[in-house]
């Protein structure tokens, strides 16, 4: 079996099946009937696009796009999210791609870096977008796949974000590994991708183990030149940002650890705790990420 084909079932058995569940069939109808497609690699793709109110097309604005995880689609990671509140607040427009629509649940895999590219070139043909300031981000397999992004595309990945990242794509798919600045945000208690590295505590995984989130974090730092001792510092009761900072590349290495965390996005919607543990309130994961991203556009 190939090794994207392993990737895909088990980024596709890293799944959230009871969040899917959890969601209105009806809202889901809705919000996706209101997508978009694009061909894209001769298949036909789907996505969603939040445009701010105050979009008037005339000045260049941020694009992000985030990604959903394995089993999830792209009004599940919008409710998820919340990424729209972030952007009609701060006025840049948000891409919720799809996932390959086939026998099983949607999920991502390497060739979905094609897909990504193609989707960002649409939109910039019918929106204004800064091209300067263009990140990526997501939950879990969509973590995996921003991870990957910073090294297949870091001319037009200005930053990334990874919530509860499925670090599964080897790092020989990685072409560029220039300095890309990163924020992690993961829970010490997520079984699904543990913290500190290993198999997954869920028994429908596949036994290939994770990396570390510290180690991944570490590795990103030296790759972005950065300082080796990073600065930490407790931001709430069940939080502590350690800060790789001081970097040659000015091109930060950021890790948010949630003490008790599960596998979830923090200051989002509070999915069942039973299946993927506790949803933290002490930060909200996207305004958080858009703090970060928006101090730092590519490099001109």
């Amino acid at each position: 079996m190939s090794k994207p084909t392993v990737l895909t079932i088990v980024t596709v058995l890293i799944a959230l099946p009871v969040a899917v569940a959890s969601i209105d069939a009806a809202r889901y109808y809705a919000v996706n009937r209101s997508g978009g497609t694009i061909v894209s690699s001769g298949e036909t793709r789907e996505y969603t696009l939040h445009v701010p109110p105050g979009y008037d097309g005339k000045t260049p604005v941020p694009l992000v796009v985030t990604i959903h995880g394995a089993a999830l689609w792209p009004a599940a990671q919008q409710g998820l999210s919340l990424w729209d509140r972030v952007a009609d607040r701060e006025g840049f427009i948000v891409a919720y791609p799809s996932g390959h629509i086939g026998q099983g649940p949607r999920a991502f895999d390497a060739s979905d870096v094609t897909f990504i590219g193609d989707l960002i070139d649409s939109i910039q043909r019918t929106h204004n977008i800064d091209r300067a300031r263009i990140y990526a981000n997501g939950l879990s397999n969509g973590g995996g796949l921003s991870s990957l992004l910073s090294c297949v595309m870091p001319d037009r990945i200005a930053a990334v974000g990874l919530v509860a990242a499925a670090h599964l794509f080897p790092q020989s798919l990685c072409t560029d590994m220039r300095p890309v600045p990163m924020i992690a945000i993961h829970g010490t208690a997520d079984d699904a991708t543990p913290y500190l590295g290993g198999k997954s505590g869920h028994p429908w995984i596949l036994a290939q183990p994770f990396p570390g989130i510290p180690a991944v974090t570490a590795a990103w730092a030296k790759r972005n030149h950065c300082a080796p001792t990073p600065v930490e510092s407790r931001i709430a009761v069940d939080v502590t940002r350690t800060a790789y900072s001081e970097c040659a590349s000015h091109a930060p290495a950021v890790l948010y650890t949630i003490e008790d965390g599960g596998h979830t996005w923090p200051g989002g919607a509070c999915l069942p705790g039973w299946f993927i543990g506790k949803t933290s309130t002490s930060i909200d994961a996207s305004s958080v990420m858009w703090d970060l991203f928006k101090e730092h556009p590519l490099p001109r």
